[in-house]
């Protein structure tokens, strides 16, 4: 839909007429206002106020673009756009003076009202008022993120993003996704599949996050359009956390053993039992993040593809995987801690080890895990597998490379 001409609005109202429309001459009964602007201006004809145009305009316009004001002779001395709510849209001015852009979107489903003052070199200054209403949202795309806002996480700890419905316009999301830190973190966004099949976006540092760094994600998803099948973003999303202590597990299925560090010391090193050798349940390799601290939970094997062999309640469980990897207490399997790799795949340990790792650990913390029986390296969408690539090919996956 194309530009509107607005109307202006004079000292009477009976006097609104078109922008491009000339204004009243003067009266019988003395100078009338726009008599004694053209007396201002140098006495020069006055040709009437400065044509401004709208976009986007109407009852249905489209959402997801700027708005737009522009004057072509004559230039913008002021611009404000609301919201029927009493939002207002910054905005820049070309440096002719003659445009001006909004920052954010137009939202769907809103009702804007403009009002633009403009000047033109005969003198002739006017204000002119428009408004439009975009159409509605046919699909709401929603987000879910980790980790939760005014939380303190481990240094592994990527912002992920997993969306309601598929987004093709990526390039488009991405560019609303704001990450600052207090000390400057270099990172990336990198697109993937989440393990449910969702669209998913994280964005992970170069290297692990410094201890103390406070970080802030400001998505202004409002009036972006996710793309065909995806709906539009109706909401901005902002959260803030704060980085912990160094805290790193170091889990060596070769020798058994487990160690915890922080701030490059370590804490404690004991005896584990990963998965039992083979394609179903040996354990994963690679960088596992810790995603939840879930307690007493019921394990069940019929739900990671391992037919009826174990369904129990299990201690101190700690989640490193979407597929069902845990660091957990395994009593059960006692006489195999660093001896033997004997469990379905998660890393086991004694009660009194799991208690006291599960009052240490800290959601985010990096669970390094390391063995020549381990079954292969763990996916990326895996839970927050994103470490498992080096830094050139996580950057790849952004839609702005």
């Amino acid at each position: 839909m194309g530009p509107v001409r607005v109307r202006a609005v004079t000292t009477a109202a009976a006097a609104a007429v078109l922008l491009t429309a000339a204004l009243s001459a003067c009266s019988a009964g003395g100078s009338t206002s726009a008599e004694a602007d053209t007396k201002a201006g140098g006495g020069h004809a006055r040709s009437g106020a400065a044509t401004v145009t709208v976009t986007p305009h109407g009852a249905r316009a489209k959402a997801g673009e700027p708005v737009k004001v522009a004057t072509n002779d004559g230039t913008l001395t002021s611009v404000t756009v609301t919201d029927a709510q009493g939002g207002r849209l910054t905005g820049t001015l070309s440096h002719d003076g003659r445009t001006w852009t909004s920052d954010r979107n137009a939202v769907p489903g809103a009702t804007y009202t403009v009002k633009a003052a403009t000047h033109r070199e005969d003198g002739t200054a006017n204000e002119a008022h428009e408004s439009f209403t975009t159409a509605a949202a046919d699909k709401v795309n929603k987000v879910e993120w980790r980790p939760g806002g005014a939380t303190t996480v481990g240094v592994a700890q990527p912002i992920s993003l997993v969306f309601d419905f598929p987004v093709r316009n990526k390039a488009a999301v991405e560019k609303q996704l704001k990450v600052t830190s207090s000390n400057n973190t270099e990172g990336s966004w990198g697109w993937m599949k989440d393990w449910s099949g969702k669209d998913r976006v994280d964005w992970r540092p170069k290297e692990y996050w410094q201890p103390g760094t406070k970080v802030t994600l400001d998505a202004r998803l409002n009036g972006t359009d996710s793309g065909a099948s995806g709906g539009w973003f109706v909401r901005d999303y902002k959260l803030g956390f704060t980085i912990g202590a160094r805290q790193v597990v170091k889990v060596d299925l070769d020798s058994k053993q487990l160690t915890m560090e922080r701030n490059g010391k370590t804490l404690r090193t004991f005896p584990v039992s990963g998965g039992t050798p083979g394609p179903d349940t040996g354990s994963w390799r690679g960088t596992e993040v810790l995603m939840a601290k879930e307690g007493t939970i019921r394990m069940n094997s019929e739900t990671v593809g391992l037919g009826h062999a174990y369904d129990d309640m299990v201690d101190y469980s700690m989640r490193l995987t979407w597929s069902g990897t845990y660091a957990h207490a395994a009593p059960w399997n006692a006489a195999y801690f660093g001896r033997a790799n004997k469990s379905h795949g998660c890393v086991g340990m004694s009660d009194a080890d799991a208690k006291w790792l599960y009052e240490q650990a800290r959601i985010g913390d990096p669970f390094e895990v390391k063995g020549a029986e381990t079954k292969g390296e763990v996916a990326l969408n895996n839970g927050l597998g994103d470490w498992n690539v080096d830094w050139d090919q996580w950057r790849t996956r952004s839609a702005l490379r």
